[in-house]
């Protein structure tokens, strides 16, 4: 309550005031900064600014991805692809299974992805994950793993999986378990890999309440 008190911060909330009462009229975004040299071009011209943006429409979220997401998948996870790290997705196959495919954007720009698969036994698979190297301080990582996982247990699915050939130290400190192939359900063990050689690391959730406790 002090705080709220100072001139500084009152004159912050009666800008906040009136940037809500231009939003409510029809203004899709308000952008409050501070007096100095070159902010509002740092504002208007770069997708992080400098100032404080209030937003009638979604700025950065995660969504279900569509065909048009095609193009910015496919360059996101290109230089992976190219390093080895992900097996190669060409643009039509990522057309064929965008509807598995959810998108963390910023602006309009996708800085994360994701793919979900469905198995039988109440298992999913969570694939291509991957954030822009500009954005991975962000916790984006975390947000969109938490999102898919959530995805899953409403699926019905409460057993979550990911493969890959890289150091899982990530996944581990996210409660992650290295498991053997005869883990999967039967029908992606017959898809499996052995050239590959990848690893398999499991998650059981046991409910809401389990995302909800990882996440504090």
């Amino acid at each position: 309550q002090q705080v709220l008190r100072t001139p500084g911060s009152m004159e912050t909330l009666i800008k906040v005031g009136y940037s809500m009462v231009a939003l409510e009229k029809g203004v899709k975004r308000a952008h409050i900064l501070a007096p100095e040299n070159g902010a509002l071009v740092q504002e208007l011209y770069t997708r992080d600014g400098c100032g404080t943006l209030i937003s009638r429409d979604i700025y950065e979220g995660i969504r279900r991805a569509d065909v048009n997401d095609v193009s910015g998948i496919y360059d996101l996870i290109d230089p992976l692809v190219r390093a080895g790290t992900l097996v190669p997705r060409p643009k039509s196959a990522l057309e064929k299974d965008i509807t598995g495919y959810y998108v963390y954007t910023r602006d309009g720009l996708i800085v994360a992805t994701g793919q979900l698969k469905r198995f039988e036994g109440g298992f999913a698979e969570i694939g291509c994950l991957v954030v822009n190297k500009d954005y991975r301080k962000g916790g984006r990582g975390d947000a969109m793993l938490g999102y898919l996982e959530r995805l899953s247990l409403q699926c019905g699915a409460q057993k979550v999986f990911v493969l890959s050939t890289q150091t899982m130290d990530w996944f581990i400190e996210r409660g992650f378990r290295e498991v053997s192939v005869d883990s999967l359900p039967p029908s992606r063990q017959a898809m499996y890999n052995k050239k590959r050689k990848s690893k398999i690391y499991m998650k059981e959730i046991d409910g809401e309440r389990d995302l909800d406790a990882a996440e504090l």
